[in-house]
Order: structure tokens, then sequence, then C-alpha cells
């Protein structure tokens, strides 16, 4: 150990490296420069090298490896047999020795071309053909054909099903609607409609769904405006403004040529404002007190009414009575008058010789009832 530290400190005293002399000397005085003069011989005049890399067995001294060096020519399946440019790729070859990728390139156009110029349509579904971007021709439910890509594009529609537009949609609003007796209500609405030509609807409007969006809302404004508030509310009302809405909307499509056919519309839901809701509902409870009032009037008028027919009829039947004998009617009349009379009095009258003219039975009965009621009672 002590041995190995002296010779260090000789060596760096005497101006030598433990890696190995700069210059090109090979050897030195005494036996430990020997050693250290066939080390640098190896290293030879290049400078210092790694004492770690043995030597390559040349003059030139081996530097250290670096990461280009080590991934140099190297791929994921070990290292590669390339030239200068990189891998050769080779794709597998026909009989003959000719290359398959025409083949390949041919079969990938082909393959294009039959894709873009098959099309099959479905039952509820029409195609306008547009060739170098202007209309051709529309296609019909079926098997059809056109021309590739880009040379005539396909557009294909469901013309049959039914769309649902709502209104107001997501997003928006309250929708109030003037009536025409100056009152505002909260609508919302839904309008069911389908495609009646399809190269007007493609081609005639911009934006054909917002279009029917549009005509809706300007039908509906129209058709309120000559309904009153009740009207809105009720079913009947309901049903004459959904078939106004209808016929104004188809209308005023069938104008633009849009090619849109109006299936129907629907109230969903026919409110007055948010803000006199209380209001409106304090109005209400009033007709509908009105209401049962109106109608209890109603019905004692009809009771009174059918009372007096009913005695009027009485009347007349008796009346036909007195005609035929006019001395009995008056005897019969006048003694059912007077038994009506008397019977609700507690005085009887006799018109007899030898009867007490008054005799008074039922004050007699209605004291002894009291004077026994009192007995039983003490």
């Amino acid at each position: 150990m002590l041995n190995a530290i002296r010779q260090s400190i000789g060596l760096a005293m005497a101006g030598k490296s433990p890696w190995g002399s700069k210059g090109g000397s090979s050897g030195g005085g005494n036996g430990s420069g020997g050693d250290d003069g066939g080390d640098s011989s190896s290293g030879g005049g290049d400078g210092p090298r790694n004492p770690w890399l043995p030597g390559s067995g040349g003059d030139k001294g081996r530097r250290s490896a670096s990461i280009e060096d080590i991934f140099k020519n190297r791929g994921p399946e070990g290292p590669r047999r390339g030239g200068p440019g990189g891998p050769g790729i080779r794709f597998p070859e026909r009989p003959g020795g000719k290359s398959w990728m025409p083949v390949l390139i041919v079969a990938l156009v082909g393959l294009a071309v039959v894709g873009t110029s098959t099309h099959l349509i479905g039952p509820q579904e029409q195609a306008v053909v547009k060739t170098l971007g202007n209309y051709t021709r529309t296609l019909g439910p079926g098997l059809r054909f056109s021309a590739p890509y880009p040379i005539e594009t396909v557009d294909v529609e469901d013309v049959q099903g039914v769309r649902v537009l709502s209104i107001p949609g997501s997003g928006e609003g309250v929708k109030l609607i003037l009536t025409g007796d100056q009152n505002l209500v909260d609508l919302s609405y839904i309008v069911r409609w389908n495609i009646k030509d399809l190269e007007e609807f493609k081609f005639r409007l911009v934006q054909p769904v917002e279009t029917v969006g549009e005509a809706a809302e300007a039908a509906m404004r129209a058709a309120i405006a000559e309904k009153n508030l009740d009207e809105t509310f009720t079913g009947q009302g309901r049903a004459e403004i959904q078939q106004d809405v209808r016929e104004r909307m188809q209308e005023t499509l069938d104008s633009y040529n849009a090619g849109i056919n109006v299936l129907g519309v629907e109230i969903e839901k026919a409110d007055p404002p948010a803000e006199v809701v209380d209001a409106f509902r304090d109005v209400q409870v009033a007709e509908q007190n009105a209401d049962a009032a109106r109608n209890q009037a109603q019905g004692y008028a009809q009771q009174v009414i059918a009372s007096a027919e009913g005695e009027a009829q009485a009347f007349d039947k008796v009346y036909e009575e007195y005609r035929l004998a006019p001395r009995v009617t008056r005897q019969r009349i006048y003694y059912e008058t007077m038994e009506r009379i008397l019977a609700q009095t507690d005085k009887t009258i006799v018109e007899a010789d030898g009867v007490t003219p008054y005799l008074p039975l039922p004050e007699v009965n209605r004291r002894r009832t009291e004077a026994n009621t009192a007995a039983g009672g003490q």
C-alpha cells in the first residue's frame, strides 16, 4: 500500500500522468518508468486514453464509446445490415421478378371507383346527384350507380321520415305572443314536417330548417292575434289555432318553393307570463265563482219556469172541465179551496141547525197534551 502511494507521488513529481504521457517517449530512467513506458507506447501520441478500454492494436489510441456509436446501425431486431441510406425494404416479388406495387395501386383505385359509384338507397330515401358541383338528377330507392367521385357526388336524404321542430328550442327564452284581447300568453309548440320535393329542399333555401321555424313562428303569432286569451286555453280553441297555423305555414313554404310538407302543429303549453301568474289565477277564481253563481241562478229560473208551466197545464185541464160543466166545476173548486185553507186553522165552522157553531176540538186536545206533559215531568 505504501509502495503504491510512493510510486504515485514520484510520478507526480516527475510530471508524468498515471494514464500515460502526452508525448511520444517510451521509457524512463528507472524500473517504474519502464513499466509506465510500456503503457504509454500503447496509448500513442494522440493524447490521454481511457485506461478501462483496451487498445485497438494500432498506433492510434481508442476513444470512449458514445451514445451514437452504441445505437448506430442498430434496430429493434439487432444490428442493421442495410447500406448507408438505411435498411433496404423490399416487397415480395411476383413470378418473373416484378413488383406487386403496381397491382396493389390498381386494386385500391378500383375499390375507390366502385365504392363511390355504387349506392344503395333505402325505401324512404332519395338522393340528389351533382356533376362537377351542378345538380343533374334525383335517384330513387334501390341500387343506383353514378360516376365516381369527384366527377359526381351523391347526397342521400330521408324524405318520408317525420322531423320534429320544437319552438322555443333548447336554450331559447320564453315565447310571449299577444292575443286578440291585448293579453300575453306563453306558448310552446312543436311542428312535424317532412320533405316533399328533395330537389327544392336542397337547392331552393340556404337554411331550410331555420326557415321552417321562422314560418311557424310567424303563422302562430298571426293565428293567436285573432283569438282571445280564453280560447288559447280551451281544447276547441287550441284545435282551431293548430289547424290555422298549419295552413298558414304550408302556404308560406309553398310560396318559397321549399319542398317541405307540414304534417301538423301541436301546442304543448299555453300559460300566462310568469310575472302575472298570481293575478291571472285570481281572475280565474273570480270567473269560476261568477260561473257558479250564474249556473245556480239559471237552475233556479228553470225550476220556477217548470213549476209555472206545470200549474198552467193543470189550469188548462181544469178549464176544459169547467167548459163542460161550469156549475159543478165552480162548486168543486170552492170546496177544494176552502178545504185547503181551513185545514191550516184551529177552527171548525159548521153551518147546520142544532150544532154548536164553534167547537175548539184542536185547542182542547192541545191543552190536554200540555197538561199530560207537565204531570209526567213532575
